[in-house]
């Protein structure tokens, strides 16, 4: 054995929670490792002659799990080193040690020997001040900085650790959507020391009632609303899928492509069938959405196995986004409310103001992504375009516009080189389309729902036409004009 790391706890804060075995060994082993030293028993450890504190790794590594990493690599090269080592935690190195356990992992079956000493926790200060019996109480233990995912579907008694700062805190909250009222919860803080606190608050209060430490815990008796657990439940099946699944395994950004544009079109389709008085057609736009927002999570189960970003990110980035872009509902700091006066055209102002300064952008036509579907792409176009002052006053300057790229497109047709012919009736089609969409916009309408009802109602009436052909027992492949137009008429009619 090339090594031994001895660890040990430091108790949940107070100078006679510290084991005699603590102090012991802290005196016998010259070489000494904390966790943290900002604890207040810390001292028990750098009095026999120092220790290497890891505080520095905290204000450096990116993520919790980087620190840890870290951590337990420094540990395991100097134990490669020396004989035997000290390394001590708060608390105790058997509840909620992240280190310990991965100092565990690391070291199984090789040449390190990693020795875990038992010490009293956080816990039975926290059962002792709640009096409670937490066995008899079922109580489930929670780590703060998992909380929406470890508490999913939860309605408590729980104990939550790690809540070491406001903005885990916060997290907490607002992993319960509407709490109803009377939801409490009560914070120990400092457990054991002279300057231990226990607070009782109400939910909306919970990241506003204390300055959240290292030795702050939280205990939430009953909670009315689970913990976000549907979504939940649905984060961790989107991840299983993906990692146990043959077809799920083999997607990438780029195949999804298609199913995310289906799904997309998909949810079109049930929002325009959407009935208020027919409950049916909502579970339709359930069902749909729901299939949207697999792609959705699909997408970031896919960044999070490759390292780059998760649905985390991508919902902080859009509820960040959507702050900043309203500040007429949510002050600025150090701002006030921008009032806009109930004016929806001063909030699609101030919303364009504020992206075009967020990216940096020096063409209105920036972020506009080339992939919409054509109508809509054009109809995006010509609005930012108009947004600029280029534009005609109302619809009669659009209008006449159609009937000009109509004539162009009539002597492009006339041409006699076929090839010349075929490139400039392309051209000259298109711009029968743009301006097509520009009396579009003037009146107000989206050209694509626009199309897609006109298409609709031709396919509506040549289903019509289809059955009135095979009552008939007529070839619609076979018949002549004059019968078309008739079947037709009749389908129009109906």
């Amino acid at each position: 054995m090339s090594g031994r790391i001895v660890v040990v706890g430091l108790g949940p804060g107070g100078e006679d929670h510290v084991t005699n075995e603590t102090r012991r060994l802290a005196e016998r082993i010259p070489t000494r490792f904390l966790r943290t030293a900002v604890h207040p028993t810390a001292h028990v450890i750098t009095e026999h002659g120092g220790a290497i504190a890891f505080d520095d790794v905290y204000d450096t590594a990116d993520t919790f799990d980087d620190v840890y990493a870290t951590i337990v690599d420094r540990l395991l090269e100097a134990a490669a080193e020396e004989p035997e080592i000290l390394y001590a935690v708060p608390g105790s190195p058997l509840v909620l040690e992240r280190t310990v356990r991965l100092l565990q992992v690391a070291a199984d079956g090789g040449a390190i020997d990693v020795d875990v000493r038992p010490a009293m926790s956080f816990l039975d200060l926290a059962w002792a001040r709640l009096g409670i019996d937490p066995v008899e109480a079922s109580v489930r233990l929670v780590d703060g900085h998992d909380f929406a995912t470890a508490a999913a579907g939860e309605r408590g008694p729980l104990l939550v650790a790690h809540a070491h700062a406001d903005w885990v805190l916060s997290d907490i909250k607002l992993s319960i959507d509407d709490p109803p009222p009377g939801t409490t919860a009560t914070i120990l803080q400092a457990l054991g020391t002279d300057d231990e606190r226990i607070v009782d608050t109400s939910w909306n209060d919970l990241d506003r009632t204390v300055a959240a430490d290292h030795l702050t815990t939280v205990w939430i008796p009953e909670l009315a609303t689970p913990v976000g657990g549907p979504y939940v439940r649905f984060h961790r099946l989107a991840r299983t899928l993906r990692e146990e699944c043959p077809w799920d395994i083999e997607q990438t950004h780029t195949s999804l492509i298609p199913y995310l544009l289906e799904e997309t079109y998909e949810v079109v389709d049930a929002l325009e069938a959407l009935d208020p008085d027919d409950p049916a057609t909502d579970e339709h736009l359930i069902e749909e959405l729901g299939d949207l927002l697999y792609q959705i999570e699909f997408h970031a189960t896919i960044a999070e196995q490759e390292g780059r970003f998760t649905i985390a990110d991508v919902a902080t980035g859009i509820h960040d986004k959507l702050v900043r872009r309203h500040p007429h509902v949510f002050p600025p700091e150090g701002g006030e409310v921008v009032d806009v006066d109930g004016d929806v055209d001063t909030v699609l102002t101030n919303w364009d103001d504020i992206k075009r300064a967020e990216k940096g952008r020096t063409s209105v036509f920036d972020g506009i992504a080339r992939s919409m579907p054509a109508l809509s792409y054009a109809a995006k176009v010509g609005k930012k375009a108009s947004k600029a002052g280029f534009d005609w006053p109302d619809v009669s300057g659009a209008f006449p516009k159609i009937d000009e790229e109509r004539g162009e497109l009539a002597e492009a047709m006339a041409l006699s080189d076929a090839e010349g012919r075929a490139e400039r009736s392309d051209a000259e089609l298109g711009d029968l389309l743009f301006a097509t969409v520009n009396v579009a916009r003037h009146l107000g309408i989206d050209p694509e729902l626009a199309l897609r009802r006109a298409t609709d109602t031709f396919r509506t009436r040549f289903e019509h036409v289809e059955r009135l052909a095979a009552a008939e027992g007529i070839d619609l492949h076979a018949a002549d004009l004059p019968t078309l137009d008739r079947l037709w008429d009749t389908a129009k009619a109906l």
